[in-house]
């Protein structure tokens, strides 16, 4: 019978509420052994493989090398919407199909997004690290409405940090490449150039790809553009920003400060500044999982699974298209 190993030991967990669209579709589902670390390291993955056919992925890394070691691995089913650890061209290359889990998590990523700019705007880190040293700080909060949003990527989590943004009173600015012109239309969301963007915003949250395109794109020359007093917020990816060039714009006060939830580096060396500038806030690469987000994710992760196996392709989920005249499974 083809096994199927659910890699990440928080999902594994809770397997029992999704097992059965893996069983129902012939699958035998296996779990790692009890471990310290959540996602094993690439030494762990390649012995953890053995005979198995697909993964319910964490952000493990799917290496060249792992993808020859295991040519029987045939479905990488990330739990999530990103796939940075995976190498598409080897899983090409080996005839395995790699899919995400599309429109599962991007309100969870919407309200974490609100929950840094409203952590940084009302000061709650300091408050609350005031407050039980035993002081009570009075300190003067930012508002938000009536200040400008501007989005970078208009996606399904742009959309949905759109929408929470209006009820917020906020005026909303929006750069995409392939921009939704009805839904801006719609909602009264301003589309301009990048530029734009930089310029106007009060707050930029970023949510664009992490591709070599966009590698950077939050760097020295585009700090300088952006609108003195400015807060960045990143809920996407950590290579879109150059931590090299924030830091120095951060310290120097050029950007009133940044709200960060992804890192170049993660987990974040421990001497990284970012950890302990006064202006920033930061989370652990949380903002996409939430309860609700991650059991729709496993469960959207193991239905890619189960249709792969049936013969059915999510083209929705599939993320190297080009493997399918050699998908056999």
């Amino acid at each position: 019978m083809p096994r199927v190993l659910i890699v990440p030991r928080e999902v594994a967990r809770f397997a029992d509420q999704f097992s059965d669209v893996l069983t129902k579709a012939g699958l035998e589902i296996a779990v790692l052994p009890p471990a310290e670390a959540n996602l094993p390291n690439e030494d762990e993955l390649v012995v953890a493989l053995k005979g198995i056919d697909a993964t319910v992925a964490g952000s493990e890394p799917y290496s060249p090398r792992v993808f020859a070691a295991h040519p029987q691995l045939k479905v990488v089913a990330r739990v999530g919407v990103g796939y940075d650890a995976v190498d598409l061209a080897a899983a090409t290359a080996a005839g395995a199909a790699v899919t995400i889990a599309p429109n599962t998590n991007q309100g969870s990523v919407a309200e974490h997004a609100f929950a840094l700019m409203l952590g940084f705007t009302r000061h709650i880190p300091a408050r609350h690290a005031a407050i039980a040293a035993g002081g009570w700080p009075r300190l003067m909060s930012l508002p938000m409405r009536g200040r400008t949003l501007g989005l970078a990527g208009l996606g399904r989590i742009g959309k949905a940090v759109a929408l929470r943004a209006l009820a917020f009173e906020m005026r909303v600015l929006a750069y995409d490449p392939f921009p939704d012109a009805a839904f801006c239309a719609s909602h009264g969301i301003g589309l301009v150039s990048f530029d734009q963007l930089l310029t106007e915003s009060d707050f930029l949250s970023l949510h664009l790809p992490f591709t070599p395109q966009t590698r950077h794109v939050i760097n020295r020359d585009a700090i300088a553009r952006m609108k003195p007093g400015a807060v960045l917020v990143n809920t996407s990816r950590g290579g879109l920003v150059c931590e090299a060039d924030l830091i120095p714009a951060l310290r120097e006060g050029r950007i009133a400060g940044a709200a960060l939830d992804v890192f170049e580096e993660e987990p974040t060396p421990a001497d990284n500044p970012l950890r302990t500038l006064p202006n920033v806030v930061l989370t652990p690469h949380a903002a996409g999982v939430d309860v609700q987000s991650l059991h729709d994710m496993a469960r959207s992760a193991a239905e890619a699974v189960a249709s792969l196996r049936r013969g059915e392709w999510p083209t929705e989920k599939v993320v190297n298209p080009d493997v399918r005249p050699a998908f056999r499974w």
